[in-house]
Parts: structure tokens; C-alpha cells; sequence
């Protein structure tokens, strides 16, 4: 079995944790096929307890503790270097050394780089080694839209980043045998912003996990009664769900509360931001902070709501609302990527009229909808054959 150098951000753990989804699946996939060696950080203490379990998919398993209040501080040294932020923010001496020994003694044919900021820990050549850089997202992008919807001065550094993160993004998919994106229409943003054009540019989409993801009969319901839900799943301190449901919660739910009195609005997802804990309470707004499983309240609720006016590439929450069988209602911007093939279950709105006036036909709606959507995510969602494309590249 050959060996594979996978440097991640972050530690890759168990299935349907958040941010971590893709990285994991690609981890479980690659450990059936190569002696996997892994550079990745544990930057949160709850981490911990996964680290037992990734290094049994690992050949060898390298990952440090990371404090991200001193990684944020230890980033403005790119305010002095004139680099992107993000590369001091993830740049560690012993990662180096680690990934300096793994080249020399271990001379892995194939890398795999999860996140660009993991790509300064490759020496400049490479040569007879095939690497292969997993973007996820045009990140510089995210950065940019940030700048438009933030006051001054940090609309100036978030421009500044978008930048500068741009330039580095465009150096490290110059040296790369393939750039990853998670869907076409972030590989075709990407492609349309280079200078110059680049070979290799390519998407692996996101899947699904369709066994975990499934309605169960016996699963009890988290709202009391016939509760009329309205669920928003995700990691509620990232900028772009902080802002999508406080939108939601200013602009849309008043009017949906005004259609249906008796509505709710569950916001469901680890480490609430301050603007997320303070809707807690508004009328019919609940704010649970971390579960120990999203299922019960996806499946329990009349429709999954995905307003989303900052995103890239796919939106994991609207693939597993659709293998719970669940009605999504979201922006356009939630459903890139997403196979919808007019499926009258899952609803595009841009406007907050539309949107409110969406939400309250499905929270009045007989029951909640089945049936319509966990068909389209096996058809088009399913991870085995998103992966089959990522074995292609790597072998290639």
C-alpha cells in the first residue's frame, strides 16, 4: 500500500460534525487505499476525545493543540509581511519539521492539501510527487463579500485579505497537479478570476451520509406538542450563518409570525455567536447552542430554512434536511450546487416576502411533506461517487 501525505486545518473527525464532514469522508476513504499520513490541528479542546479514533485511519497521525485566540494575534504578523492572514494564523514550526521528516524519510508519491493556508508546509518542488489541493471554496471571495457587508475599518482589512489570500490561492494552484473546489460553479468562479488560465482545475461536490441521515419512526420529536418549526442548522458562530439567521430573525420572521402566530424558529448549531444567543427568546425564537444530534430536530420540523446571503460552494445543512426527507426553503446562494430539478419541496427566495410568504404555506401545510427530497439526495447526493472523482485525480 502506498503512502499519502493529507495535511488538513483541522482535525478530520467521526461523520456529520459540522465543518469537518468533508474532510472526514475523505479521510475514511483514502486510509482503504493508502498508508495515510496525517499533519492536522486540534484547535478545539472537545476535539480531543476524536483523536483516539483518527489515528486508527492513520499510518501516522501528527496533530498539535492550537489556541485560536493566540493563532488570531499571532496572524497579524501577515500585517507586517504583506501575506494573507490566514497563512501566519495556521503557520507552526513543529508542523514543519513533522511534514519536513514525512518528505524525507517516508518520500509519500501523493499529497493531498485540505484548506489552501496547509500549503505552506510544502517546500517549492515537488518533484515525482503528485499534489493535489482541495481549495473547498474560493475563499478570498468569502472574504470579499464580507468586506461589502462590514463598516469601516474592517471592511478595509477584509478587502485587504480577500486580496491577498486571492494571490496566494492563485500561486499554490499554479504548483498543483489539480485544484479542488466542492461544486462547478466554484471551480468556473475560480477559473474566471486567474490572471492566466491553469490546467487542472476541478470539483469533487459534497455528498451525503444517506445511513445516518434517515427518518426514524422512533425518534422522539425535541418540540413540545405539534409544534409549527422552523429549523436552521449549522455552526452559529461563522460569520455567514450569524448573518443568515439574524436577517432571517429581523427581516422575515416577524411576518411569518404574523401569518402563523403560533410558529417557531429553532436555531440549532454549536458555539452561538453573541448576536445569535441574543435572539433566544424573541418571540417563538429558540437558540439551543450545541446538540448531541441534529436528526430529531430536522426530522421533526415542518420545513428546514437555508436564507443565506453569504455562501460558497455546498451547503452540507440543505443536503442532510434532504436525506431527513424534509422540505428546504432557502436563497439561492444555499442551493449551489444542489440538484434541484424544479423538486417543488425545496424553494428558492430571494426577496423577504417571498421567503415569509414561503414559510408560512409550509409551517400551515397538513403535516409536514415526505418523500420528495431524500430521493434526489440519493440520486444525485450519495458520497461514493462524489469520491470516485477525487480517486481519479490523485491517480491520474
Amino acid at each position: 500500500m502506498e503512502s499519502l501525505l493529507f495535511l488538513c486545518h483541522r482535525l478530520p473527525y467521526p461523520p456529520n460534525k459540522g465543518d469537518k464532514i468533508r474532510s472526514w469522508h475523505f479521510l475514511q476513504h483514502l486510509a482503504a487505499r493508502y498508508r495515510v499520513h496525517l499533519g492536522t490541528f486540534v484547535d478545539d479542546p472537545a476535539d480531543e476525545q476524536y483523536r483516539g479514533f483518527v489515528a486508527n485511519h492513520c499510518a501516522n497521525l501528527h496533530a498539535p493543540r492550537i489556541e485560536p485566540r493566540r493563532r488570531k494575534l499571532a496572524s497579524l504578523r501577515g500585517l507586517l509581511t504583506g501575506e494573507a492572514l490566514s497563512l501566519p494564523y495556521y503557520r507552526h514550526a513543529g508542523m514543519q519539521a513533522w511534514v519536513d521528516g514525512v518528505l524525507k524519510t517516508v518520500r509519500p508519491r501523493r499529497i493531498l492539501v485540505f484548506s489552501s493556508a496547509m500549503g505552506q508546509y510544502l517546500p517549492p518542488l515537488l518533484e515525482g510527487i503528485r499534489t493535489v489541493v482541495d481549495f473547498v471554496d474560493v475563499d478570498s471571495e468569502k472574504w470579499r463579500a464580507y468586506a461589502a457587508s462590514k463598516p469601516w475599518p474592517a471592511s478595509l482589512l477584509y478587502r485587504r485579505e480577500a486580496d491577498r489570500l486571492f494571490a496566494w490561492e492563485c500561486a499554490l494552484a499554479g504548483r498543483a497537479a489539480a485544484s479542488l473546489f466542492v461544486s462547478a460553479q466554484e471551480a468556473e468562479l475560480f477559473n474566471s478570476l486567474l490572471p492566466r488560465p491553469l490546467s487542472g482545475i476541478a470539483h469533487v461536490d459534497n455528498g451525503v451520509d444517506l445511513e445516518y441521515f434517515q427518518p426514524d419512526p422512533a425518534r422522539p420529536p425535541p418540540f413540545e406538542g405539534q409544534a409549527k418549526s422552523l429549523v436552521f442548522t449549522g455552526a452559529m458562530d461563522y460569520w455567514a450563518n450569524v448573518d443568515a439567521v439574524t436577517w432571517f430573525a429581523s427581516e422575515i420572521w416577524p411576518q411569518v409570525r404574523s401569518a402563523v402566530p403560533d410558529a417557531e424558529f429553532w436555531i440549532v448549531g454549536a458555539r452561538p455567536h453573541p448576536r445569535v444567543r441574543d435572539l433566544d427568546n424573541r418571540e417563538g425564537i429558540r437558540v439551543t447552542g450545541t446538540v448531541p444530534d441534529v436528526r430529531p430536530y430536522l426530522q421533526h420540523a415542518r420545513a428546514v430554512i437555508a436564507p443565506m446571503r453569504i455562501a460558497r460552494g455546498i451547503q452540507n445543512k440543505v443536503l442532510e434536511a434532504m436525506a431527513m426527507d424534509k422540505p428546504v426553503i432557502g436563497t439561492s446562494a444555499a442551493f449551489e450546487g444542489i440538484a434541484t430539478h424544479n423538486n417543488a419541496s425545496l424553494s428558492t427566495e430571494n426577496d423577504p416576502q417571498g421567503l415569509a410568504a414561503t414559510c408560512s404555506r409550509a409551517l400551515l401545510a397538513s403535516g409536514c411533506e415526505h418523500g420528495r427530497t431524500r430521493a434526489e439526495a440519493q440520486k444525485f447526493h450519495a458520497w461514493d461517487a462524489k469520491l470516485a472523482r477525487l480517486d481519479a485525480l490523485l491517480e491520474a
